[in-house]
């Protein structure tokens, strides 16, 4: 951005939610917390809804649509977009209750204007409104479909009202951070369509979890980290899994402390109760061992510095980033802001301003053909060119402001 411009890819970025600094839209860096999400149970559950995808379909449409074998997936907008086409429609029906997380139906132009010539037995042109309507109402019948797999298990789960747009695909709002990818392939008379439906990670793992996947891998995985953290500090007291001769159930007899010398006049002390060890080890007694009472100056005296062994605290790495922090700027989406294109300014003295009638030129501080300032709020955000579209003017964005440069417009 040497030029203050912003690229493509930064500007797709941004609609997006995500800043170019590699923040998300909540300050975090990266993706978003991970989710422990069982792939296999949501593509059981996507292979479940296919019979009932099939037969919604072909009531609205009358047709006779065969829907193909679905894939599930763990993917990203990046992932995503590098297979839509360039301008797609774009369905969102956020779940909101009993699962709460964003939930988005996309579907090629072509297979929307399909849909409604089949449902209106007339031709549409261009996706417009009637168009939108009646793709929402299909969708919506394939997420009832779905609650109703899920009630069971999730009583309560609803989902917002759809809302439907047609978009370029880098103007469609996905789900922050990783999510999980639905591919429902459909053929009518040889000609291959798609449904693709992306959940968010958090309603995903909650969903799957449900169903009763995740959950096993998920206590799996942290049993074996505090195995693994276990063996780490008891490594770092001296002790090895050889030295304290554990065996497979658990009990550690006769287990030998590496602090200890022979030469201090205390030849095979062993340790009989390691759970009676307190914590203050570095300067209080030390119990349990062979019925010994050690004082607390023993140590000190034999020339031995016995660590100050404390439980280990980890942070709660799930609680850095929630789905409300993530979804805050769905909030504001429909609020609407003053945009104005500006040619030039000038000044002028109080003089010349009461002398101007009919007829009077004004000059600016732009050059003919220079770009012309966009701004929001009457703050600068952007630049572009003047074009005419059928009798109306209107601008082409070419280049967006750094912000770098808007921060210095601010103050």
């Amino acid at each position: 951005m040497s030029d203050g411009a912003i690229s493509q890819d930064e500007i797709d970025a941004l609609l997006s939610g995500v800043a170019v600094d590699g923040l998300n839209s909540s300050g975090h860096v990266g993706n978003g917390p991970s989710y422990h999400i069982d792939i296999p149970t949501l593509q059981k559950l996507a292979e479940d809804l296919v019979p009932k995808l099939e037969e919604n379909v072909n009531k609205y449409t009358g047709a006779s649509f065969k829907v193909e074998t679905p894939v599930v997936e763990l993917s990203s907008r990046d992932k995503v977009l590098a297979r839509l086409p360039e301008v797609v429609v774009g369905i969102n029906a956020d779940y909101n209750e009993g699962v709460k997380g964003s939930h988005l139906y996309i579907l090629s132009p072509d297979f929307s204007l399909k849909l409604f010539a089949l449902v209106n037995n007339e031709e549409a042109t261009e996706v417009d409104d009637m168009v939108l309507s009646v793709v929402s109402e299909i969708v919506a019948t394939h997420i009832s479909a779905q609650i109703n797999c899920l009630d069971a298990k999730l009583p309560g789960i609803a989902y917002a009202t759809p809302e439907s747009v047609n978009e370029s695909k880098a103007m469609i709002m996905f789900p922050q951070g990783d999510f999980v990818l639905f591919t429902y392939p459909l053929t009518l008379d040889g000609k291959a369509y798609t449904l693709w439906e992306c959940l968010s990670g958090d309603a995903s793992e909650k969903i799957s979890n449900a169903l009763g996947g995740g959950e096993a891998a998920a206590a799996a995985g942290g049993d074996d980290s505090m195995a693994s953290i276990g063996m780490d500090a008891l490594a770092g007291m001296g002790m090895s899994g050889d030295a304290m001769g554990a065996p497979a159930g658990g009990a550690m007899p006769n287990m030998q402390m590496g602090g200890m010398q022979p030469n201090m006049g205390m030849p095979n002390m062993g340790m009989t109760g390691m759970g009676n060890m307190q914590q203050n080890m570095g300067m209080g007694a030390m119990g349990g061992m062979g019925g010994m009472q050690m004082p607390g100056n023993m140590g000190v005296n034999m020339g031995m510095n016995v660590p100050n062994v404390q439980s280990l605290q980890f942070p709660n790495l799930a609680t850095g980033m929630n789905s409300g922090e993530q979804g805050n700027i769905g909030l504001i989406m429909d609020v609407f802001m003053e945009m104005t294109v500006e040619l030039g300014r000038t000044k002028r003295s109080i003089k010349d301003i009461l002398g101007m009638g009919e007829g009077t030129i004004i000059e600016l501080d732009k050059l003919a053909g220079e770009p012309v300032d966009i701004l929001v709020n009457h703050k600068q955000i952007a630049k572009g060119e003047v074009v005419v579209i059928d009798e109306n003017f209107g601008v082409r964005v070419t280049e967006i402001l750094s912000p770098m440069e808007r921060v210095n417009d601010l103050s």
